[in-house]
């Protein structure tokens, strides 16, 4: 995982050097003068994610609170995405049923397939694939319409009416999103547990009772706890990510107009995808 994250992220500076070579506003060409710049607009975009972080989430809770806005969004990023995370858990669940009596049976363990296929789901698969699936449905969209919104010029007649963009577009996603993902994480880990049941006692032939008595013994409220922590982090992730590449779609120098939407959506989907693999894994090395 390390060394995919450090190739993505060679790519990109490689690439943005590249962006700088091409440019003919640098005069000097000196590599070490374009590593550096690389190196700063890189830092710069971070710290320009973070403030917006900071600004849209302490929006959420001064007055006057945009209860509808915030409902809005929870019915477009909770609600709609019902059917995908019970479709995506329910085959997760049963892959993770197969595979794990056909690895189990080999050792005289298949008794404990429900544990398998609970810890999985609960600690791991269920946090971070409802978290790639909304990105997949809600994020994308999120990032193409607040583009839209910024090449149209609505953000900057929103800033000529004394509104804060950030708050009235970003706050209510943020704490939509806060809302949802644990609910449909907690849903994608009773649908996966079922799937597993599905495969592993209709299918294979190991008892129901035992399968969930493994499932009940095994689960602890830390587990619990620990996925909807994850849940929520990656909720912070997934919209910050994918409300800023649109937000600031203007900035960019690689396209612009309708290009650049196209280019902030995607960026949107693969850094935020990204980011959530690589939290997964610093969150574990805390929670375990």
């Amino acid at each position: 995982m390390g060394l995919v994250l450090g190739f993505e992220w060679l790519i990109l500076i490689i690439k943005q050097v590249l962006n700088n070579i091409l440019d003919n506003s640098v005069i000097t060409k000196n590599p070490f003068t374009i590593l550096g710049r690389s190196v700063l607009l890189m830092v710069q975009r971070i710290g320009r994610t973070s403030v917006f972080f900071i600004r849209g989430f302490f929006s959420i809770f001064f007055p006057p609170v945009k209860l509808i806005k915030i409902l809005d969004q929870v019915y477009f990023i909770g609600a709609k995405s019902i059917f995908v995370i019970v479709l995506t858990g329910a085959f997760i669940g049963m892959v993770l049923g197969l595979q794990g009596y056909y690895t189990l049976v080999k050792f005289g363990s298949e008794g404990v397939l429900g544990s398998v296929v609970a810890l999985s789901l609960i600690r791991e698969m269920g946090p971070v694939m409802t978290a790639i699936m909304v990105i997949g449905r809600a994020g994308s969209a999120m990032a193409a319409e607040i583009g839209i919104m910024r090449i149209s010029e609505q953000i900057d007649a929103l800033e000529t009416m004394n509104i804060d963009p950030v708050r009235f577009l970003f706050s209510p996603r943020l704490a939509a999103a806060l809302i949802s993902f644990p609910m449909l994480t907690a849903l994608f880990d009773v649908i996966g547990i079922i799937g597993g049941y599905v495969t592993g006692s209709l299918l294979l032939g190991i008892n129901s009772g035992i399968y969930f008595a493994r499932v009940e013994s095994s689960v602890l409220i830390q587990d619990v706890s620990g996925g909807f922590i994850k849940s929520i982090i990656f909720a912070m992730v997934v919209v910050t990510i994918c409300s800023s590449q649109g937000y600031y779609t203007h900035t960019r120098s690689d396209g612009f107009g309708a290009k650049g939407v196209s280019l902030s959506t995607t960026s949107a989907v693969v850094i935020s995808s990204v980011l959530v693999l690589l939290t997964d894994y610093i969150l574990t090395s805390f929670l375990i």
